[in-house]
């Protein structure tokens, strides 16, 4: 895997089919890419139903993808390095608003060799290079901890709407995946999607500041989607709140809407975010007009 540098999209000519920040109001846009952009054949390492499902949905949960081994190996790194940073401050741990408490440790693919290999996991390589058409590198990854009683919310967001403003990245050909190290319950604050809404840019309000990263790792104020449009979208197609054990993932395409409760259980909930990018997508100067994030939370 390998990132690029790109170019400024000014000095390249390049349009910006996605503008955002940009307005005073809050605008819909069409989605004018591709979601898979392999033609399905019986060699897929999808079924015809579940490739036809992540198009039409923006998403697919495949249930107990990877073994209890692996989970169980994963587990105790997870445990490991919550533990590490308890008491050590790194630019790469982002930690509770508002409190101390571990929330998202990022670059565990490039700092840690467990995460690493799970990363470059071959069954899983397979269906992203299929989704995404070609050769991938990860853009970004992190761990996200959301403990019982004090893991908070994820508001509602389109991961795309950031990449492209504050890290450059031109076109809809990127992907998530979430793997659940806890079982994910209905009530553990887990992933919420809104189904469909992949097919709409929701263009949002207000212009970035300055090393925005800085505050919005904690709690987003500048590119979150206003509640006409979210309103909009959810009576369109709903929420949908794909759940199960340990082990299970989610891939979810960069543009969906998603977020997530708080987690008021005793039952802890943490995964690990794998964000693969097309190398055929390569980043380019944040369309916001700022220097861009660091290489730790989007690689270049």
């Amino acid at each position: 895997m390998k990132s690029f540098v790109g170019t400024n999209t000014e000095a390249s000519g390049a349009e910006d089919r996605y503008p955002s920040r940009v307005g005073d109001k809050p605008v819909i846009i069409e989605r004018r890419d591709p979601t898979v952009y392999s033609e399905w054949s019986e060699d897929s390492p999808l079924t015809r139903e579940q490739s036809a499902f992540y198009e039409t949905n923006g998403y697919l949960f495949l249930e107990s993808f990877f073994t209890d081994e692996e989970i169980a190996e994963w587990r105790e790194e997870l445990r490991r390095l919550q533990e590490h940073y308890r008491t050590r401050d790194a630019k790469e741990v982002i930690r509770e608003p508002g409190g101390g408490e571990v929330r998202s440790i990022f670059a565990v693919h490039d700092r840690n060799d467990v995460f690493r290999q799970a990363a470059r996991h071959p069954r899983l390589l397979n269906i992203v290079r299929y989704l995404l058409g070609g050769d991938v590198y990860v853009h970004q990854s992190r761990i996200n901890y959301k403990p019982g009683f004090a893991g908070k919310e994820f508001y509602w967001h389109s991961d795309f709407e950031t990449w492209h403003v504050e890290d450059g990245m031109p076109a809809m050909r990127a992907l998530s995946c979430s793997i659940a190290l806890e079982d994910n319950y209905p009530f553990n604050g887990p992933l919420m999607v809104i189904p469909g809404s992949h097919r709409k840019f929701v263009s949002c309000v207000g212009r970035t500041p300055e090393n925005h990263f800085r505050s919005s790792l904690r709690k987003q104020e500048y590119g979150v989607p206003d509640p006409g449009s979210l309103t909009a979208l959810v009576r369109e197609s709903g929420i949908e709140t794909p759940i199960g054990r340990k082990g299970s993932i989610v891939l979810f395409d960069c543009n969906i809407m998603h977020g997530s409760n708080s987690n008021i259980t005793p039952y802890p909930r943490s995964n690990v975010f794998i964000v693969y990018n097309s190398v055929a997508n390569k980043l380019q100067d944040p369309y916001s007009g700022q220097a861009p994030r660091p290489t730790y939370i989007a690689a270049r």
